[in-house]
């Protein structure tokens, strides 16, 4: 997708590729992630004060009790995501907007994204920034992500940036056929899981440990 960001160069070439060489070191492969990581300028999704260490591989403070996950996790999820085996996606749902960022690198590798976050000021400004940096192909909404987006389903895909505390059948019934959704489950020990759907029904794999906020429900 060709799509050029304003104020990527805030930030010098050197420190954008570091975190590409770093990536590609912890084993992210997929070169259109790639790309799309290094085009998102990640420092101007975070507060000011963070700009400093917006490239580096920590998650960050946006507020409201949330955070911006550490690059290698975005990349992660969104390479696991685009795994199929060369068949084409093309819609795809996020839960859990937060400050937009993955939102923006979605929009990178997908034609059509659709975020939700539940926390106004969070939905305000990630819907304010991604305007501002024209990415067109992103359709968020302010709602309770927890039961999905029925009315816009199927999904070929769907990612989750909050961790819920067991696996969810609205969202499951809401993938396409061929369809695969990434997601952290647990509570003090989460895990990074893949449900994958076929004519047969769903498959689930257990991928690796990571530590995300908890899912909550209701919108404020």
């Amino acid at each position: 997708m060709n799509m050029r960001l304003n104020g990527i160069g805030m930030t010098s070439q050197r420190t954008r590729q570091r975190m590409i060489d770093r990536l590609r070191d912890q084993g992210i492969r997929d070169e259109a992630v790639l790309a799309a990581m290094y085009e998102v300028p990640r420092h101007l999704f975070v507060d000011e004060a963070l700009a400093s260490r917006a490239y580096d591989d920590v998650s960050l403070p946006i507020n409201y009790e949330q955070t911006i996950s550490q690059p290698y996790i975005v990349a992660r999820m969104i390479e696991v995501l685009r795994d199929t085996g060369g068949r084409p996606m093309r819609r795809v749902l996020e839960i859990g907007t937060g400050c937009g960022y993955q939102a923006a690198v979605l929009a990178h590798v997908f034609p059509e994204v659709y975020t939700m976050e539940r926390i106004q000021p969070l939905y305000e400004r990630a819907r304010n920034k991604l305007r501002d940096l024209n990415i067109r192909n992103v359709n968020v909404r302010y709602a309770d992500g927890s039961a999905g987006l029925p009315e816009w389903a199927p999904f070929d895909g769907i990612i989750m940036a909050a961790a819920a505390p067991a696996m969810s059948a609205a969202l499951r019934e809401q993938l396409a056929i061929g369809g695969r959704m990434v997601l952290p489950l647990g509570r003090q020990e989460q895990w990074l899981y893949l449900v994958e759907r076929d004519e047969r029904g769903f498959r689930e794999s257990r991928l690796e440990p990571v530590k995300f906020v908890p899912l909550l429900m209701g919108k404020t």
